[in-house]
Parts: structure tokens; sequence; C-alpha cells
């Protein structure tokens, strides 16, 4: 129904998430090669240590130990070796979008690292452990998830040869193929299935896409061998094989899936991916942020009051989010799109700090709540790595393209260009400064337009109940293709639609396609208004138990203890009211507080939230 636009075709025009966008490339940058590299290097035998903090090998300034990466990078613990295939799909990405030759030269440099390390090895395998990792967990024996730790570095390879032009970094994949083509070569059926029950990590999703771009027979046996028939067949089957399972074992398994049944095309993979998503939140349900895990299991169907502890994974986060992502290209069906959106505001924004750029590895919204920040270079937890990529790739669900035109996906400020009947056309999403989600809100220039210049249109009294977004049409001659629009989920009415000032009649339901098909011309402009109100959502499970939201955003309570609130949970503005609403040069969205309450409480968005203790759910007692 939909497909990717070519990478870089699509960009971030600046606004809030560019400043994200750029604090994520910054701490990207500032990991040096040497830290990077260091366990390749032990592992190939081509790392000395001398006493004075140098290297025999250092292809950056040497420094000493206090400054290497440490946590689950350190040289003793198992999983060593995951973080460098985040960094080099997060270099991919920002290079795709930004053509920055700086961190292309650094990533490439890199690239030529790991070839080095893989030629000492022998010429296939290539890890920052030792082969007896995978010998033992073949035995049996405990090992901290070396496949999973393998699958990144092969999916950050992958990037940089799809993303980044890179042709070492496509033959370095297929020696380390070549290494796992012969080693489950022996294996038995069984065998294999038993070392697939371990955790694989994506291991599936690489080898289809290995064969997408080599159509080798030996990469589509590898499709077959790391094909986890047990979880899929299961799923299949109607049988609930997630709750108190480990979600990021299982969503990475079903990304291969859904690959795998891109290029092979056999059904079984596509029924697998369906019956996973009806089940991990069709059926499950989910809280307000999106998640149906909690401290990186499944939680129980429609039970989840009793899990509100340490809360969601970012791993699991940024990889339904993936998964949302394909099943809105299968199918074209916006509930997806709506998906992805929900989490990318209350999850990805939100565990990410908006200052240093660091991660928050899990995310609460029980009683007291509180975010746990990771460091620089201490930590390397996993989600420290899906935090680079999911923050490098923020333009690739924006603009779709359709078999009639192009689509507008997520409301994102951004820009492309493509060609449609032969005729270059480029879109340009704009947010209107005073009536925009924000998730970032600072200075800017048109902020500070609207409160001095007295031939400016003058700013709402009060804080606006809508968003307002832009499209612009460039063409080279007039064209005729659809554009999509996506009415989103949050929608509290009918939304208002102009072409060139011109009002549209127009039907629209929420969590649906709006589609206007026309003749277009260049410097046509299409205004949107999405209408928006305060909510309050129940927890699954509970009905007396809520939630509250403005529009798509979370709003989480500065509170450290459970409160019970009292008012109507259909009428929410009954015990919130807007607060602060107003900076000189911009709209607090988002702030609120209660109203006719024993003990008042400030509410802000769950993705404001730095260090201070909060709570999400809230018991709501009826007006009587």
């Amino acid at each position: 129904m939909f497909k990717e636009l070519p990478s870089g075709r699509s960009k971030l025009v600046p606004g809030p998430l560019t400043n994200r966008f750029e604090l994520n490339t910054k701490y990207v940058m500032s990991l040096t090669n040497d830290n990077l590299l260091r366990n390749f290097y032990l592992e190939a035998g081509l790392w000395s240590y001398s006493g004075n903090g140098g290297t025999t090998t250092s292809t950056t300034r040497p420094v000493g130990p206090e400054h290497w990466h440490w946590g689950w990078e350190s040289p003793t613990c198992e999983l060593r070796g995951h973080i460098m295939g985040h960094w080099l799909s997060a270099a991919a990405r920002i290079y795709a979008q930004s053509n920055d030759r700086l961190i292309k030269a650094k990533a490439d440099t890199i690239v030529d690292e790991l070839a080095r390390c893989q030629k000492a090895n022998g010429g296939e395998w290539l890890a920052a452990f030792p082969e007896t990792y995978m010998h033992r967990i073949a035995q049996g024996k405990w090992v901290w998830a070396p496949h999973y730790t393998i699958h990144k570095l092969l999916m950050g390879l992958l990037e940089m040869y799809t993303l980044a032009g890179s042709e070492p970094a496509l033959t370095v994949m297929q020696g380390i193929a070549a290494w796992f083509h012969r080693w489950t070569g022996s294996f038995s059926r069984e065998e294999m299935d038993d070392l697939l029950d371990l955790e694989t990590g994506g291991m599936l999703e690489t080898w289809a896409e290995l064969y997408g771009i080599t159509g080798e027979p030996r990469h589509l046996e590898l499709i077959h061998r790391y094909d986890r028939r047990r979880f899929f067949d299961a799923l299949i089957e109607g049988k609930d094989v997630l709750t108190n399972k480990h979600a990021n074992t299982q969503i990475p398994e079903i990304l291969g899936a859904a690959r795998a049944w891109e290029v092979t095309g056999l059904e079984r993979y596509r029924q697998a991916v369906e019956a996973f998503w009806a089940q991990a939140v069709t059926t499950r349900g989910y809280v307000c942020t999106g998640a149906g895990d909690n401290a990186e299991l499944w939680m129980p169907p429609e039970k989840m009051a009793l899990r509100l502890g340490v809360g969601q994974e970012h791993c699991c986060t940024y990889n339904m989010m993936r998964l949302a992502h394909i099943l809105l290209r299968w199918t074209g069906d916006a509930k997806y799109a709506d998906y992805w959106e929900r989490r990318f505001y209350n999850g990805v924004l939100a565990q990410q700090h908006g200052e240093n750029g660091m991660i928050a590895y899990f995310l609460g919204v029980g009683a007291g709540s509180q975010k746990t920040w990771g460091t620089p270079t201490q930590h390397f937890w996993c989600c420290h790595g899906t935090l680079m990529q999911a923050n490098a790739s923020y333009e690739r669900q924006i603009f779709l393209e359709h078999q009639d035109g192009i689509a507008i996906s997520q409301w994102i400020p951004a820009e492309t260009s493509l060609v449609l009947s032969g005729v270059k056309v480029g879109l340009r999403l704009e947010q209107d400064a005073q009536f925009g989600v924000h998730p970032l809100n600072g200075w800017s220039v048109e902020g500070m337009r609207a409160i001095t210049e007295v031939h400016v249109p003058s700013i709402p009294e009060s804080r606006p109940d809508r968003y307002v977004y832009t499209i612009r049409v460039q063409t080279d001659s007039s064209v005729s293709f659809s554009l999509k629009l996506r009415l989103p989920w949050w929608l509290s009415g009918t939304p208002r639609i102009q072409m060139n000032a011109q009002t549209l009649d127009i039907e629209g339901t929420p969590t649906s396609f709006l589609e206007l098909k026309r003749e277009w011309k260049d410097g046509d402009r299409v205004n949107i208004e999405f209408p928006k109100r305060l909510t309050a959502e129940p927890l699954p499970g509970e009905t007396k138990t809520f939630a509250f939201m403005d529009g798509p955003i979370v709003l989480a309570g500065l509170v450290d203890e459970e409160r019970r609130l009292t008012g109507d949970s259909e009428l929410p503005s009954s015990m919130l009211v807007p607060d602060r609403e107003r900076h000189h040069g911009w709209w607090n969205v988002g702030n609120y507080r209660t109203i006719g309450q024993a003990r008042g409480i400030r509410f802000v968005p769950l993705y404001e939230i730095r260090d201070e203790a909060y709570t999400v759910y809230f018991p709501v007692e009826s007006i009587t």
C-alpha cells in the first residue's frame, strides 16, 4: 500500500526535533574510534596497552582506561561489542540525512578497521568476543546473548552499505554469513530449534536482508535455518506465547519474519507477523504510552494494573515502532501510524534527556516513578544503542509514496521531493509555532515576531485547542496526484482543511487517511487544523483508574505517591485546568494543574520530566 522514499530524500526542517537530532549526532561523534573498536582489536590480537595510556594500534588520540567504554561494553562483559552495530546504523542514518562527510569518514574508517580485524581472525569470524561463545551455547551452556550482539553488528554493517554506500561493509557482512552458514550446517533441525530458544535477536532479519541484496542460495538457507518455528507456529495457532516472556527477544524475531516474507513471499511469515500484532497489541491492550511490556516482560492481557513497576523498555518501544511502520506499509491502515505516533511522543522523546541526550532504559507510569539516566561511557545498555538509532531517523515515517501519489503519515515538520508522472514535486510540511505540538519548546524567530511585530496576526488569548500545519507544494509544472493526509486518533472534532485559502467540505474520521486528489500547481498551499482536547484514558482492566492526555501527549503528575482524584472522567476539565500556559515566546503545551482536590498537583508532558518523581495513573472517584 505504501513504500518508503529513497534514503535521504526527506529531511527535517529547522525546529525542535532538529535540536534532538543534532544532540544525538554530537553524542554519536563523541565516541572515539579506539573505544568503539577496542574489544574487536583485543579479540583479533591487534591491541596492546602500554602503561602510559597509549596503544600500538591507535587510530585516534590515545586515552587511558579511565576514558574507556565500560558497563556492557567492558572487556569482561559477555555482551561486549553490541554498541558497534547500533553506532554504525546511527552514523549511516545521520549521513543519509545530512550528507555530513565527517561522520561518513569516521564510519568508513571504522568499517575498514573491522575488516582488518576480520582478516586477522581468518577472514570470516568477526565479533568482540571469541568463537567459543557460539560453541558453548551450542552445547547448552549459558552465554549472554552472543547471537543478539552479532545481529547488531550485522545490521550496522547492512545500513552502512544500504544508506552510506560502503561496499566494504557488505563484504564484511558476507564473511560473517559464511561463518554462520558453515557453523549451523552441522546441526539437526531439533538442535537448531533448541539454539533458537536462546536470545537470537534479529539474526533472521539480517539473513533476509542479505538475501534480498545477494540472492545467494546459502543466504536463503540461513533464513530457513534461523526460522524460529516453535515461536512462529504457536503464534499462528493462536496460543498466548507472549505473557511473561522477554519482549525484546520476540519483537526482533518478528521483524525478521516480516523481512523474510518480503524477500521470500512465504505466506507463513506474514501470518506470524499479523498473529503477533494481534496478540501483542490488539487483544493485550497497552498503557497510555503504547507499551504492553513492563520490566522487559509482556504484561498479562488487560491486567496491567498489577505490573506498573519499572516500566517500558526503550528497545521494545523502538522495535514496536519499526513493526508498526512495516504493517503500515503493507496495509495502508492508519491505526499503525497512530500507534507509532503514540510511542514516539511518549517513548522515544520521553526516554531521551533533552539536555545531555542520554537514555532512560525504562519508563514507568506507576505512582512515584522516576527516570534513571545512563551516562555517555559508563553504561552502554542495549537501550543506549536504540537511543542512537531512534534519534537518527525521525524522517523515515513522515512521507510515504503510494500508487497514485504521496501520503503524510506523521505530522513532523519536514520536506521532501520526488518525481510523480515525470514531474518533480516538492512538499514542505510546516507547523505553526503558536499552534504546534512543540515537544521541545524554545526560542524561535517566529515566536518573537508574534509578540513584537504589530502587523503579525495576534496570538490566541489562551492556549490553542488545535494544532495547525501548512503544506507547501513546489512543482516544475502542473501535475495530477493524490495527497493522503493521516487524520490522527486523538482528533476531537472535524478537521478544517483549506486549499489556497478556500475551505474544503470534507468527510473524515480519526484513524484514517483523507485523500486530496487534484491537479497541483507550483505554489499550492494546504492549511490543516486538527482540534484536540484533554482526555482521560482508562488503564486496561481498571475502569476507574486513568491517565490524562493532551492530544497525543501523556501527562505526568508531579507527585511521588498515588493520589485519588475526584471528578468526572468523561469531563477531565472537572479535575485539570491549564497551568502556566504561556512562555513569552511560545505556549507551554501540556501544562495543567488540578482543581477541586484536597491537595493540588501540577501536570506536565511526560517527555519533559527529567529528574522529578512523577505519577501517570490516578484512581478517579466519580462525583455523586
